[in-house]
C-alpha cells in the first residue's frame, strides 16, 4: 500500500513538472512571438516612414518643377512684352521737334528712342541763302517699348489729324505713320552708318578729282611758262621760232546740224521728183505708140 502511494506520488510529480515545463514553453513561445509581431510592426512603421519620406520626396520635387515650370512661364512672358516694335513716320510738319513728338505718343504708350532725320545740306544751304536758319526734319522713326502697342498706334493714327483740337498747333497735318515688321533699331543705326560711309566716299573722290585738276591745271602753267622762256631765248639768239598750230575741227552748232538735214531732205525730194518726171516721159511715149498703133487699124 506504502509503495502505491509512493508511485502514485511520484506520477503526480512527474505530471506536475512535465505541465509546468509545457507551460513554461508555452510562454516562452509567446514572448517569442510576441517579440516576432513587435519586429514586424517595427519594419512595416519603418517602411510606411519611408513611403512616406518618398511620396514627399517626390511632392517636394513636383512642387520645385512646377514652380520651375512657372518662372520660366512668367520669363517668356515677360520677354514677350518687353519685345520693341519700332513705327516710320513718313511725313514732318516744319518746326516738329522730337520733344513735341514724344509728348504726342507718350499718351499711348512707353516710347524709348526717337530718331529724326535733318535734311539734306544743299537745301540748309539755300535756307541760309534765304534768311532761315532752322533745320527741319523729313522724315522719323519711333521705337515703342511693346510692340503690340505699336501695331495699335500705327493701326489707329494713320492718315488722322497731328492735333485733338482745332486750335492746337500741328492739327492741319496728318499722321503718315507704318509698322515696320520685324525691324530693330540696329537695322537703323547700321543704315545710317552706311548712309554716312557712302557721303564719306563721295566726298573724297570729289576732293581726288579736284586735286587732279589743279595739278594738271599748274602742270601745264609751268610748262607753257617754260615754253614761253625758251620761245624768247631764241628770239634773243636771232633763231626763228616756229609756231604750232593746233589743227581741230569745231564742233557743228545747232543750226548748222539742222540745215545740213534740210538740205538732205530737200535732196532726196529732189531725186523723187526727177524720177516722177522721167517715169511720165515714158509713160507719154508709150501712149503716142499705142494711139498710133490703135489708129492705124481702123483705117486698114
Amino acid at each position: 500500500m506504502e509503495r502505491r502511494e509512493e508511485d502514485e506520488d511520484t506520477k503526480a510529480l512527474a505530471q506536475t513538472e512535465d505541465e509546468a515545463e509545457q507551460d513554461d514553453e508555452e510562454e516562452e513561445k509567446r514572448e517569442d512571438g510576441d517579440f516576432d509581431d513587435d519586429d514586424d510592426e517595427e519594419e512595416e512603421g519603418a517602411a510606411a516612414d519611408r513611403r512616406d519620406d518618398e511620396d514627399k520626396d517626390v511632392g517636394d520635387k513636383d512642387a520645385v518643377e512646377v514652380k520651375e515650370k512657372k518662372k520660366k512661364v512668367k520669363n517668356v512672358f515677360q520677354d514677350r512684352k518687353c519685345v520693341p516694335g519700332i513705327i516710320y513716320l513718313g511725313h514732318i510738319p516744319p518746326r516738329f521737334r522730337p520733344k513735341q513728338l514724344r509728348n504726342l505718343l507718350s499718351v499711348y504708350g512707353e516710347i524709348g528712342r526717337i530718331f529724326l532725320q535733318p535734311e539734306d545740306r544743299q537745301v540748309r544751304k539755300r535756307k541760309k541763302k534765304a534768311g532761315l536758319r532752322r533745320c527741319d526734319f523729313t522724315e522719323g522713326w519711333v521705337e515703342f517699348r511693346d510692340k503690340r502697342v505699336a501695331k495699335k498706334v500705327a493701326a489707329s493714327l494713320h492718315n488722322t489729324p497731328m492735333g485733338t483740337r482745332k486750335r492746337q498747333r500741328f492739327s492741319s497735318d496728318l499722321w503718315c505713320m507704318k509698322y515696320l515688321h520685324r525691324f530693330q533699331w540696329i537695322h537703323l543705326s547700321e543704315r545710317l552708318a552706311y548712309e554716312q560711309t557712302v557721303l564719306n566716299q563721295r566726298l573724297r573722290t570729289e576732293v581726288s578729282q579736284a586735286k587732279r585738276e589743279t595739278n594738271f591745271y599748274l602742270n601745264n602753267v609751268e610748262k607753257s611758262a617754260h615754253l614761253d622762256k625758251l620761245r624768247k631765248k631764241r628770239q634773243r639768239d636771232g633763231e626763228q621760232v616756229e609756231e604750232k598750230t593746233w589743227d581741230f575741227t569745231q564742233r557743228q552748232t545747232e543750226e548748222e546740224i539742222q540745215m545740213k538735214k534740210k538740205r538732205k531732205k530737200d535732196s532726196v525730194l529732189q531725186k523723187h521728183l526727177n524720177k516722177a518726171r522721167l517715169m511720165e516721159q515714158k509713160s507719154q511715149s508709150n501712149v503716142s505708140l499705142l494711139a498710133k498703133i490703135f489708129n492705124s487699124k481702123p483705117s486698114q
